[in-house]
């Protein structure tokens, strides 16, 4: 199910990690008095603001920022949530301020579910999900992993028997339904085939050297601000094992440090390396995306005739 008119975003500002959306966000923002909803699996949960990225209070500019550190860290904050709460911050943000909403973020899912509808299949059954968790500790991911291609060849094909999140997702869908995930994942395509205009969405599209740097850079911005003090809060915190910082990029490689697997400096490459194929891969999932519009260099102005159009001089 897609958001009502009156709730859409009016556009979506999207990108690779250390892309330079948050600033041009606020920018493009301020100039329409726009409120900014943050798309970001990550920093939505709370504790995570550094190795995140997040922007700070003063960063914001007196923009006001959804979907920034609401979430307990021992909670999966799923799509379904993201669009309820986006449908709840745009609400709010029309009804009483008069304001719409910009979507800035790189949670590619989130950003599709947000723009062309929920995925239909059913919802998630914590009582199956924590028994496969529990065969997942007693079995391995490898046996996990067979016995998805038994039911559904296509998503065991398609995932590696280390992705336990979507095994156990599709191992799920099964159990519930009785029909492959990667059945319901087809019929979603062509329902979302057959949608009208969509939003804008806008991504932001860097030189892939260039964003390697600007990758590095900001690994090191981060532990310089105290990524490592807050990885230790985190860790205090013995999260379970399918806890999201357990499995968050940075963070999983600094509780390797805190328990003494591995150095600092290891962390750091091991970092900037894993967050390099990050963003190698979301560059592929939103040029995939459904009238994207990839843009480099950016400008202010270029945002604007892209998002607003013909719309701009009303605003």
């Amino acid at each position: 199910m897609r958001l009502p008119t009156i709730y859409q975003p009016v556009g979506f500002l999207a990108g690779p990690t250390a892309s330079g959306k948050s600033a041009l966000a606020i920018e493009l923002a301020k100039r329409h008095n726009l409120a900014i909803v943050s798309a970001d699996s990550m920093q939505v949960y709370r504790g995570m603001a550094i190795g995140t990225g997040a922007v700070t209070t003063p960063e914001q500019q007196g923009v006001p920022h959804y979907m920034i550190g609401i979430a307990d860290p021992r909670d999966e904050f799923h799509a379904a949530r993201f669009v309820t709460g986006l449908r709840s911050a745009t609400n709010h943000e029309w009804t009483e301020e008069g304001r719409r909403c910009l979507v800035v973020g790189g949670t590619g899912m989130w950003i599709q579910a947000a723009r062309e509808g929920l995925f239909e299949g059913p919802g998630r059954n914590d009582a199956v999900r924590a028994r496969l968790r529990d065969d997942l500790a007693a079995q391995g991911s490898a046996e996990l992993h067979r016995r998805l291609s038994l039911v559904d060849e296509e998503s065991a094909r398609r995932l590696a028997p280390a992705d336990h999140v979507r095994i156990i997702r599709a191992l799920e869908v099964f159990e519930l339904t009785g029909k492959p995930l990667s059945l319901w994942q087809d019929e979603d395509r062509a329902r979302r085939a057959a949608l009208g205009e969509l939003p804008p969405l806008v991504v932001l599209d860097p030189p892939r050297e260039l964003l390697n740097e600007r990758i590095a850079v900001r690994v090191d911005a981060m532990l310089a601000a105290g990524w490592l003090e807050e990885a230790r809060a985190l860790h205090a915190l013995n999260l379970p094992d399918h806890a999201p910082p357990k499995k968050a990029l940075g963070y999983r490689e600094l509780f390797r440090v805190i328990e003494g697997e591995i150095t600092l400096p290891q962390a750091r490459e091991l970092i900037i390396t894993g967050t390099r194929q990050f963003a190698r891969r979301q560059r592929v999932w939103f040029k995939a995306q459904r009238d994207a519009r990839l843009v480099w260099p950016p400008s202010i102005d270029l945002l604007n005739d892209l998002i607003f159009g013909e719309r701009s001089s009303d605003r």
